[in-house]
């Protein structure tokens, strides 16, 4: 009881007079008592200074801060003293020892009837009113514990960083494993273009060599001819006259107008086979490239495959490295449960959705006893069983039983001439169509029609 009256007398010896609150840049009169800077200057007449306490008037500048004052004021509101009960146990305000019968809204606290100054901008309840507003506030603390746990069961944040390593992994060396087959492609393709290239040239070197041995031949044949025409010329007339027709059949035989054209010779200085002419050389260009692009599109490089989203994976689909290719598993895989995972149906969608466009995929469904294929709504349930129909946000085909039927509202049968082995499904976003064909035969099976307002995503 002591320990509380003291208590009092000291707060009171650091509350100002005037504002009835802690002394706030309290400043000491003459006459040793002190008041607050603001409250000295609120209610001292300037035409007669004087104390508002004890009336004794003191000279302007007589006044001066009381700063040891200021530093305990200062410290008692950063460490207040510990709080104060009543006899009967009631708590009361540690600043004014006044019972505390108010709650502020904004600072979250009980205050008394003396701190209504200090929050009179504030909305302040009475303790019954304010009881509800806390216990609201627990509650959503308790949800937020829910929801934080909910979160950490979701996420398994090891398990999909791990996860999404791997799959990084596997990408990687795929990618590797195809770009290192075009490039033998692309080395082998170069070493026999080369090949063919020297035994071109071998070729021409020795056409061209065997060439310059004939002329070199008829050359010094021609010189043999003239010499001895220059003979016969010089003999007597008769005798050259006998002699005209075998000169002339000699000459006839070396004639270098008629082995030695123009043409001819320049045949054999002919450009290679390979170098062909800038249009013709583009030409081969394109249609090489052409053919790798086939390839590439093969191996899904270049090309825009439909993809499996692995994230949106049934447990009991087991998906290939490159995400290209899925089957059933006997057993349930670990994987993350995520929202967008189906579980416990057997579904995954594709990782790009559509919302405008012409778009076509094919799915090779082989000889797979039993498949779904199409399209469907990003907003599809996920965590249960549901029917495959329209009306569920799902536009397929599938096959169960040798059955090939049309998930339409009203279940249809499809009827097809031979077992489909590549189905090949347009989605025409802007006419609000999709389309199923037989992808070896192209033989239309069945078209879907809905106005597709929201993204769409292929569905196996």
């Amino acid at each position: 009881m002591e320990q509380d009256v003291s208590e009092e007398l000291f707060h009171q010896e650091m509350t100002c007079s005037v504002c009835r609150d802690i002394f706030k840049d309290p400043w000491v009169l003459p006459c040793s008592h002190s008041f607050c800077q603001e409250c000295l200057q609120g209610s001292v007449n300037p035409r007669g200074r004087r104390c508002p306490l004890c009336r004794e008037s003191f000279v302007e500048g007589r006044a001066v801060p009381n700063r040891v004052l200021s530093d305990i004021c200062r410290a008692y509101k950063t460490y207040p003293l510990p709080g104060i009960q009543k006899p009967d146990g009631e708590a009361v305000c540690k600043l004014h020892m006044k019972p505390l019968e108010l709650y502020c809204e904004k600072d979250e606290q009980p205050v008394c009837v003396e701190c209504v100054t200090m929050h009179n901008t504030h909305t302040l309840w009475p303790l019954k009113d304010a009881v509800p507003l806390c216990k609201t506030l627990t509650q959503n603390l308790d949800n937020t514990v829910d929801y934080i746990k909910l979160i950490r069961e979701l996420l398994q944040i090891h398990d999909c960083a791990v996860l999404m390593q791997n799959q990084a992994s596997e990408a990687e060396k795929q990618i590797q494993v195809e770009f290192k087959k075009l490039r033998d492609a692309l080395l082998t393709e170069e070493r026999l273009r080369l090949s063919e290239l020297a035994q071109e040239e071998e070729q021409k070197i020795a056409a061209v060599q065997k060439l310059t041995k004939n002329v070199n031949q008829d050359i010094s044949d021609l010189k043999k001819l003239i010499v001895s025409v220059k003979k016969e010329i010089g003999n007597e007339d008769l005798r050259l006259l006998q002699n005209f027709q075998d000169l002339k059949r000699k000459h006839s035989t070396l004639k270098p107008e008629t082995r030695y054209t123009p043409f001819r010779v320049c045949e054999a200085l002919e450009p290679f086979t390979l170098q062909d002419s800038v249009v013709a050389y583009r030409e081969r260009q394109e249609r090489e490239w052409s053919h790798h692009n086939t390839r590439l599109r093969q191996m899904s490089l270049f090309a825009d495959p439909v993809v499996f989203d692995p994230n949106t994976a049934s447990p009991w689909l087991s998906l290939d490295a490159d995400l290209t290719a899925v089957k059933e598993s006997h057993e349930p895989l670990i994987t993350p449960d995520n929202p967008e995972r189906f579980d416990p149906c057997g579904f995954v969608l594709g990782a790009e959705g559509y919302t405008s466009g012409k778009h076509r995929w094919d799915v090779m469904v082989r000889d797979c006893p039993s498949w779904v294929v199409g399209v469907c709504k990003e907003a599809v349930a996920r965590k249960k069983k549901f029917t495959l129909s329209p009306s569920r946000g799902v536009w397929c085909i599938g096959l169960s039983k040798g059955v090939c039927t049309a998930f339409t509202n009203e279940r249809m049968a499809l009827q097809v001439q031979q077992r489909l082995e590549r189905i090949r499904i347009k989605l025409d976003m802007d006419k609000g169509e999709v389309s199923f064909w037989d992808g070896e035969s192209a033989t239309h099976l069945v078209t879907l029609q809905h106005n597709f307002n929201v993204k769409i995503f292929p569905f196996f």
